[in-house]
């Protein structure tokens, strides 16, 4: 089909994509290139999406066509810690869509699964959430208009400069982490270019690779659920997997890229794992579910029960977040540590309709089941009922 039967291609360049599947991909290269993984498509709020199925179908398949081109790989080449033999492999990288499956599951709900190498299918997460969400925004929301981006985004500039002065925003750090659920690929580079601009200095940078290099910031990520899930499979044995994904990863990036992720198996079977080694050995750690002044607060006392000083480390707060939740973060753990926010729908989707919350995890590994047992109620990710009852079992989570 042409682009006049459906709108225009939304993802135009590989780099449109969060910078963890960068990094996570490069240690998928160099230590498991031939593990077979399995994603699953999930809308939690259950909205009926097959109304956009033939042009979400459009759209996956102009995937084929995006490339990465020499002036990207010479803006990735400058990032220290990716290797040339990656950058190399990249820049012959293609989505196959041999690999993604597209279509309505017996209920007649969009359905989609994603089977392959890991290395080859780690890339479609993000660019297919952007495509779902964009094409359902384009048919219901057709009103929405871009100058409603400024107006939203300034309103909360004002309220965050009108709460708190300079001297009380000294540290403060704000990261966009919207490319998944955005609206649409133009409200997101809208959202970016004004907080470059008219938020310096408290803005740091952005999750998405392309808008990082299109306005000279710093790309943001290190790890996804992903990379500690497929460990399950991989590791030595179940109970040690959050260990070895850890070491993997530390072995891969040798000092940079500490951000750890504490919520695969729960923070309880996390903090068993995250010995003192770890506590020293990582800059930080990121939530992404449960209550985070409660996690924060574990995660203090936990670093400073291993003889690590909390205010050396940085908390990374992700899940949700709104700029009067920053702020109230914010100043909570002041003072006591580092703190860090990467804030995604509330910036690039937050125009007055209701976002859609949607996600694509995995679920298998070279043939096994793999799962995310989250301290968040419906957030976890398993389609195998006996494993995540033995997961439990296993990681002694009640």
């Amino acid at each position: 089909m042409s682009d006049s039967v459906f709108g225009p291609r939304i993802i135009q360049n590989l780099l449109d994509t969060d910078f963890y599947k960068i990094t996570m991909m490069q240690a998928v290269l160099h230590n498991y290139p031939n593990a077979e993984v399995e994603w699953e498509f999930r809308c939690r709020n259950g909205e009926d999406l097959s109304p956009y199925l033939a042009e979400i179908r459009y759209q996956v398949e102009q995937l084929a066509e995006v490339t990465v081109t020499h002036d990207q790989l010479a803006y990735l080449e400058k990032i220290p810690f990716l290797k040339p033999d990656f950058i190399r492999f990249l820049s012959l990288f293609r989505f196959n869509l041999r690999y993604v499956q597209v279509g309505l599951d017996g209920e007649g709900q969009l359905a989609i699964r994603v089977r392959g190498p890991w290395l080859h299918v780690i890339l479609y997460e993000i660019p297919l959430l952007a495509i779902i969400s964009e094409v359902r925004n384009r048919y219901r929301y057709r009103e929405v208009v871009i100058e409603q981006v400024g107006e939203r985004l300034y309103q909360k500039l004002d309220w965050l400069k009108a709460e708190a002065s300079a001297d009380e925003l000294a540290g403060f750090q704000l990261a966009d982490f919207g490319t998944r659920r955005r609206f649409s690929y133009r409200v997101q580079e809208e959202v970016v270019h004004i907080l470059k601009h008219d938020f310096p200095g408290r803005f740091v940078g952005t999750s998405n690779v392309h808008f990082a290099r299109l306005y000279g910031m710093t790309p943001h990520g290190t790890m996804a659920h992903e990379y500690l899930q497929a460990f399950q499979a991989l590791g030595p044995r179940l109970r040690d997997s959050q260990v070895a994904a850890l070491e993997s990863w530390a072995r891969e990036y040798r000092g940079d890229l500490g951000i750890a992720l504490s919520d695969v198996v729960g923070l309880d079977a996390f903090l068993r794992d995250f010995d003192t080694y770890f506590c020293k050995l990582f800059d930080g750690v990121r939530h992404d579910s449960g209550d985070p002044f409660a996690w924060g607060d574990r995660m203090l006392a936990h670093f400073k029960a291993n003889r690590t000083d909390p205010a050396s480390k940085i908390l990374v707060f992700s899940d949700g977040l709104n700029i009067e939740k920053v702020m109230q973060l914010y100043d909570y753990f002041r003072g006591r540590c580092q703190v860090a926010f990467g804030v995604g729908t509330h910036l690039t989707n937050d125009l007055g309709p209701t976002p859609l919350n949607i996600v694509i995890k995995m679920v298998r590994c070279n043939g096994q089941p793999v799962a995310k047992l989250s301290d968040s109620p419906g957030k976890s990710m398993c389609d195998d009922a006996g494993y995540l009852s033995y997961l439990r079992q296993v990681f002694q989570i009640t």
